[in-house]
């Protein structure tokens, strides 16, 4: 009898890391241009987005963590999109309430309103209660916030967000915005791993707009990203989606996620390749002897649709479902061309084709 318990305990531990399992959602920029910000103006003057995300509430919603690039400060007013953007604090509230849990905001607009909306979007995001890395108020603050791990179902992540500029903008007084310096994000890395992160997942703002294909600086960025063994690199800024891939490190002995560029997750955007973007899901399980590794990622395609009448709000939509009306062909036409570069370049990334609800 003890010899049987002695076995059965002993295959307890298999048991239950076998059955951990978490999903994490990426998606691209959130941008705010002047014709969102129009859109979402009420007859008494605040802001509402919740229609913008709607239709892919539930998507976001299922995900155990999910993760967007909020490419615009949380200024004050006057509101105003492209060149330098601030949003109203709705749009954020938009954004929690459709399912995400953590902002990036290390990206080249995180400056438009210089140090003071810097300032001000940090405490709207405490206020909210919104969970954010990539701008601190200062050095001692950055030190309290990083590393930043979050325990999602047990697993031990840690997340990690640089840009590559701000629009020559400078910082004038003590607030920091982590910019790409490979000696702080090995030190980041370093850092992270020491506290526990089992798994470490680096948002980079990065590479040149408008290209579907990634420049040469994010392969070689990605490559010692890789090499210090971080498991999940995931790009934006260029507006458009790049090529994913899930490589195997023969280093580190594992497998890590690569995404060039997520492309727009909403915008006002206005070219084929830029009305649309994709998000990444990524599973998360435990082998044998408990170490965490990445199961699968898949992605999808949204599409975002302009409002056709002054009562409407832009609209995010599956862009397998918007195969009718006005900017049906508008989608068609991003889809075929994302399809193209997805089924050309990912490697061992494809499409998630279940349905949305």
């Amino acid at each position: 009898m003890i010899y049987i318990l002695s076995l059965l305990f002993s295959f307890l531990p298999f048991s239950l890391w076998n059955n951990s399992e978490a999903e994490i959602i990426f998606a691209g920029d959130a941008m705010q241009h002047q014709a969102q910000i129009d859109a979402a103006k009420q007859a008494d003057g605040t802001y509402n987005y919740d229609e913008c995300f709607a239709d892919i509430k539930n998507y976001i919603n299922n995900a155990d963590y999910a993760i967007v690039n909020l490419e615009t400060p949380l200024g004050g007013k006057p509101y105003t999109g492209y060149p330098c953007f601030s949003a109203p604090d709705s749009y954020l509230t938009a954004l929690s309430n459709a399912g995400f849990d953590l902002m990036l905001a290390a990206n080249n607009h995180t400056l438009d309103r210089r140090d003071k909306g810097l300032l001000r979007t940090i405490n709207q995001f405490e206020t909210q209660n919104a969970e954010y890395i990539g701008i601190y108020r200062n050095s001692i603050h950055r030190e309290k916030h990083l590393p930043f791990i979050k325990n999602i179902k047990g697993f031990k992540i840690a997340f990690l967000n640089y840009t590559y500029g701000t629009n020559g903008i400078t910082i004038q007084g003590d607030v920091i915005v982590d910019y790409i310096d490979r000696e702080l994000i090995k030190n980041d890395i370093n850092r992270a791993r020491a506290a526990g992160a089992e798994i470490i997942a680096t948002c980079i703002h990065w590479g040149n707009e408008y290209q579907l294909l990634p420049h040469s600086s994010q392969r070689l960025l990605a490559d010692y990203l890789c090499d210090l063994g971080v498991d999940l690199i995931i790009g934006g800024h260029p507006h458009v989606i790049q090529p994913m891939e899930i490589r195997r490190n023969i280093k580190h002995n594992k497998d890590i996620l690569v995404v060039y560029s997520l492309g727009n997750f909403i915008s006002n955007m206005k070219t084929r390749d830029t009305r649309g973007g994709a998000t990444i899901k990524v599973t998360l399980k435990r082998n044998n002897k408990g170490t965490a590794y990445i199961e699968n990622a898949n992605y999808r395609l949204f599409f975002t649709i302009p409002p056709t009448n002054k009562n409407q709000n832009f609209k995010l939509t599956p862009a397998e479902k918007h195969t009718n009306g006005e900017w049906s062909n508008q989608c068609k036409s991003f889809l075929q061309s994302a399809e193209a570069i997805f089924s050309k370049y990912n490697r061992n990334v494809p499409r998630d084709t279940t349905a949305i609800q």
